[in-house]
């Protein structure tokens, strides 16, 4: 597809956003095995937003968000977090700031009640003073209080993580993947609780694999092999898709797909659930394209038109 096909600029000039990233590199190794993680990073987000960062495994969202949180040093590029500098003021940042990390980082040994006392500590606050923040959270897990954190549940570590990350009441709230290999129930309750955390005036950057979760932000930036693809509203972003899409299932969707790949008038195919996406060219017509499915032993396929969504987007950015 054309380099037009979607806009791959951020939207507004760098300013006064709670979080303003320019050019932002990063690689790891040396010589021939230097894996770039970030390839000049650029965006904005504004204070109060809900920012998705938005890309599969190994898209540099980790890097991305280790370094805004001052856990580890871009290669080039800088970036403010609620007006301080990354590098230079790294220890401002960190008290004004939440993180919860992908991977479940509290101490398993420690039951719920003494992590979040240890958090507070740390921060030189106490649970009493920043509760109201948390309370709507932490109520759903203060029975368990006692209980070690390793013995809870997914959806449990997950509301005494960002119970932890809370409970200084940080300006900026950064979540890595926060919903990954949770239940569909309490991904569902998770975002439900960034939504009234936003409704306080907290800034959100959340980072997940889920294409699904992008809708659910205010403007979500989709990130491939460290590089930005595009920075706009979901809604935006979609409303940029210009080809024709269809969905069409067969009986055998292997050959089917291998099949609609020779067809001169699509552009590309690739699964989608029970279906295959099929991307096609402008002006192409239907009845030749079921001519074409009969030909090849498809025989009653389903075909129909469909509208695209963020996923369908991010196939098409990922081919220019």
């Amino acid at each position: 597809m054309e380099k037009s096909f979607l806009n791959k600029k951020p939207n507004g000039s760098p300013g006064d956003g709670a979080v303003v990233v320019e050019n932002i590199v990063k690689h790891y190794g040396s010589n021939k095995e230097t894996v770039q993680a970030l390839r000049g990073v650029s965006f904005e987000v504004k204070k109060g937003e809900m920012f998705g960062i938005i890309g599969p495994d190994g898209a540099g969202k980790t890097s991305l968000f280790r370094i805004l949180t001052t856990l580890l040093l871009p290669d080039g590029g800088s970036a403010i977090v609620n007006g301080h500098d990354i590098v230079k003021e790294y220890k401002a940042i960190r008290k004004e700031v939440g993180y919860m990390p992908g991977r479940f980082s509290l101490y398993q040994d420690l039951t719920v009640a003494e992590n979040l006392e240890f958090f507070a500590t740390i921060f030189n606050t106490t649970i009493e003073e920043n509760y109201d923040l948390i309370k709507d959270i932490y109520s759903q897990i203060e029975k368990f209080k006692e209980r070690r954190a390793g013995k809870l549940s997914g959806g449990m570590k997950q509301k005494l993580a960002l119970s932890c990350a809370l409970i200084h009441r940080p300006v900026v709230l950064f979540l890595d993947e926060p919903t990954t290999g949770v239940d569909v129930v309490s991904r569902k309750e998770f975002w439900d609780m960034l939504k009234q955390l936003k409704a306080q005036g907290i800034t959100i950057l959340v980072s997940t694999p889920y294409m699904d979760e992008a809708g659910l932000c205010d403007r979500v930036a989709l990130i491939q092999n460290g590089q930005l693809l595009s920075v706009d509203t979901p809604q935006a972003i979609i409303g940029q898709y210009n080809r024709p899409l269809l969905a069409i299932k067969a009986q055998q969707m292997l050959r089917l797909q291998n099949d609609l790949k020779q067809y001169e008038d699509v552009e590309d195919c690739y699964p989608f659930g029970e279906y295959h996406h099929l991307v096609m060219k402008a002006g192409y017509r239907e009845e030749q394209l079921r001519s074409f499915l009969e030909q090849h032993g498809h025989h009653s396929a389903e075909v129909c038109t469909i509208q695209p969504n963020i996923e369908d987007c991010f196939m098409a950015l990922m081919k220019n």
